[in-house]
């Protein structure tokens, strides 16, 4: 099987899964928006975005159901199944709707419409979404009070999930260092090599910098 990617937040992720996972996969950087690769890439996702798993005959897009995936391929828990399952999907489907959209609001203002040179930031929305933000951090705090990790006593996909766009606070500028529960659980994922450094030997150039980027991560 083979990993299609890039920098970017989702297929971060993708990469993060598997090479945590140790999955029997090669990885390769993509770019299905760059001129004359739309045609390669159209029967692999439709949609022509990345991460994309694909095989023989086969292909998977969405980073979760490559996740889900690439941990029963490789008989793990990562990904939960049985009694801890239906909590595990509770985190993925709040987090997703709720504390990941809140970072992915700022960080698509200060970082990837910047990068891309997509226009101005649109400073409401970037109020929009450090509002939410708080809201969902503290609430986030309150449910990692007294554990380490979001289901059970193990790292999990839920994990990986949540912290999708902290990697890139740098540029999102998100307020972690308010939320001292929500910074610890951050920097245990950040202890995970597979997290901290997912492109470690592979062939990923850069993401385009940020113009004026300067600003330390705050934690």
């Amino acid at each position: 099987m083979k990993l299609y990617f890039s920098r970017n937040p989702n297929p971060r992720l993708a990469v993060a899964v598997a090479r945590h996972l140790k999955a029997g996969v090669a990885f390769e950087f993509a770019s299905p928006f760059a001129p004359g690769q739309a045609e390669r890439f159209r029967p692999l996702n439709p949609n022509l975005s990345l991460p994309i798993l694909a095989w023989p005959g086969g292909s998977l897009w969405e980073t979760d159901a490559i996740a889900c995936r690439l941990s029963r391929d490789m008989r793990s828990d990562f990904w939960r199944s049985g009694d801890d399952e239906p909590e595990m999907i509770r985190w993925l489907s709040w987090g997703k709707e709720n504390f990941a959209r809140a970072c992915d609001m700022v960080h698509f203002e200060r970082g990837t419409k910047q990068r891309y040179h997509l226009g101005p930031i649109d400073h409401q929305l970037v109020e929009e979404g450090l509002g939410l933000f708080h809201k969902m951090a503290a609430i986030l705090q309150a449910a990692l009070a007294g554990r380490q990790w979001l289901v059970g006593d193990r790292v999990s996909y839920a994990d990986f999930r949540m912290a999708t766009f902290l990697p890139f606070n740098d540029v999102g500028r998100l307020p972690l260092g308010d939320y001292p529960g929500l910074a610890g659980w951050y920097r245990r994922l950040e202890g995970i090599e597979a997290w901290r450094d997912p492109f470690n030997a592979l062939d990923a150039p850069e993401l385009p910098p940020v113009p004026g980027q300067g600003a330390e991560v705050t934690m």
